[in-house]
């Protein structure tokens, strides 16, 4: 079945870095947009950044544009989110999914940032 093992999540000072990894198993990413997601403590889960099939588009929420990159290695079955200038805002916990035709959510991988 559709998996997702998100990894590379931890604490970080503000002004920090982080690259967060996904790994995909029992489906193809090669022929889906990709997306990550974040659900920070008392709030909904929310879209962060997308890739698509091929990587050629990408797009990012507001509050993380020109600090996060979303990259994808289609023969890895893995999508990458680099997460630069951290704020203690974007302390989540951060999940990766198909962009459309959403599957069963993964464990995710905690970020905080804090000093």
């Amino acid at each position: 079945q559709v998996q997702f093992v998100e990894s590379g999540g931890g604490l970080v000072q503000p002004g920090g870095s982080l690259t967060l990894s996904c790994a995909a198993s029992g489906f193809t990413i090669s022929t889906y947009t990709m997306s990550w997601y974040r659900q920070a403590p008392g709030k909904e889960r929310e879209l962060v950044a997308t890739i698509t099939s091929t990587g050629a588009s990408t797009s990012d929420a507001d509050s993380v544009k020109g600090r996060f990159t979303i990259s994808r290695v289609n023969a890895k079955n893995t999508v990458y989110l680099r997460m630069n200038s951290l704020k203690p805002e974007d302390t989540a916990v951060y999940y990766c999914n198909r962009r459309f035709a959403l599957a069963s959510w993964g464990q995710g991988t905690q970020v905080t940032v804090s000093s």
